[in-house]
């Protein structure tokens, strides 16, 4: 079996909002974009990936279509390993992270998909198996930066079955705020978006400890501030969560070494997808660390994050972005049910796009 082409698609789902939209750097956030890639081959079998995509599709689909989608034309796409290895050696001078390894990452998901179908088995199946037909998904809300828009977001997600709260937001007020909404028994997360020094983050995680919060996700600019996370999470009192701005499985081993998270957040559309993102739950295993993958997406990011947290022997939180369509390509595979979100069952990642609805979503450039 070979490649015969390697395609990307950008879609653009307008979200259904109620009460005040949600902000994404002082504007109003009203659609998401998603990067497809589909991987197509002389056999007749074509396979799906996601690459993280949101604002900064363009540079990422750039790296996909004009560095990586030539050099897999004529592989074997049942070769992952040694196709992944070589892909990773040939654009290294484009960096270690960022849109080239986002590219990768795209690939690679699309290569699994494939396997899957070859094997007529579901991807998890491949993987090690699951006992589980669902796993827990936590509403993961948009940053709205007022209380009186996020509380009633926050009471219409418990009222949809959800248990598991995540919060995107700085403000202390704000914070304490989603707390009493959420009431005391809600396990709640605070994604932060790396706003603050480690100075400053330890002295908000005072401010909050009283909060009971699950965890304070990405508190340190710059992200890649190890040392600075490894201080909040001693000084501060709160578990730190990170990880979605992690390249690969070498930077989760110094994140690990130097003591710096509670909970590791690797992202399969970053991090080198299905093959990297099985690395760091075994490393995570390894030196004690829970990993909670960071899936804010809609496709084949987020199926195959299901997947590969499925066949973990233990139960693993999905994040689920809380935001709702009029229409996606993948349907219902994509949509929690009374807080829990299924395992897909078809060969693969379980669900292919629907053609019409892809056609129909895209953006043509």
């Amino acid at each position: 079996m070979k490649i015969t082409a390697v395609t990307t698609f950008v879609t653009r789902m307008p979200l259904l909002i109620t009460g005040e939209a949600p902000m994404v750097g002082g504007q109003a956030r009203t659609t998401m974009e998603t990067l497809l890639v589909r991987i197509d081959t002389d056999e007749g079998i074509s396979g799906w990936g996601e690459a993280f995509g949101h604002r900064v599709w363009p540079v990422t689909r750039t790296a996909l279509d004009r560095m990586i989608a030539p050099l897999c034309i004529g592989r074997d796409p049942t070769a992952i390993t040694a196709l992944m290895h070589d892909l990773a050696h040939a654009v290294h001078g484009a960096g270690r992270n960022g849109p080239a390894m986002y590219a990768m990452s795209a690939i690679d998901i699309a290569l699994w998909d494939i396997a899957g179908k070859i094997a007529n088995r579901p991807l998890y199946q491949l993987l090690g198996g699951s006992p589980r037909a669902d796993l827990p998904a936590y509403a993961s809300l948009l940053r709205y930066g007022k209380s009186a828009a996020l509380e009633p977001r926050i009471t219409e997600a418990l009222e949809r079955g959800y248990t598991l709260i995540k919060i995107h937001e700085i403000d202390p007020a704000i914070i304490r705020g989603s707390r009493r909404a959420a009431g005391d028994g809600v396990p709640l997360m605070v994604d932060c978006s790396t706003p603050w020094t480690p100075l400053q983050a330890v002295a908000m995680c005072k401010l909050l400890y009283d909060l009971d919060l699950e965890w304070l996700e990405e508190p340190v600019w710059p992200p890649e501030d190890h040392t600075g996370l490894a201080r909040v999470r001693a000084e501060g009192g709160i578990p730190v969560a990170a990880g979605e701005n992690v390249g690969s499985v070498n930077e989760f081993q110094r994140l690990f070494e130097r003591g710096a998270l509670d909970v590791a957040q690797p992202s399969i559309t970053k991090v080198g997808g299905v093959t990297e993102m099985q690395k760091v739950f075994a490393l995570g295993e390894a030196h004690g660390v829970r990993v909670v993958p960071h899936s804010a997406y809609f496709g084949p990011g987020l199926l195959a994050s299901i997947h590969v947290s499925a066949a973990q022997a233990r139960e693993v939180w999905i994040e689920r972005f809380y935001c709702d369509f009029a229409e996606t390509p993948f349907g219902e595979a994509i949509d929690p049910r009374h807080g829990r979100i299924a395992i897909p069952q078809g060969p693969g990642l379980g669900i292919d796009p629907d053609p019409v609805l892809l056609k129909k979503l895209l953006i043509e450039h």
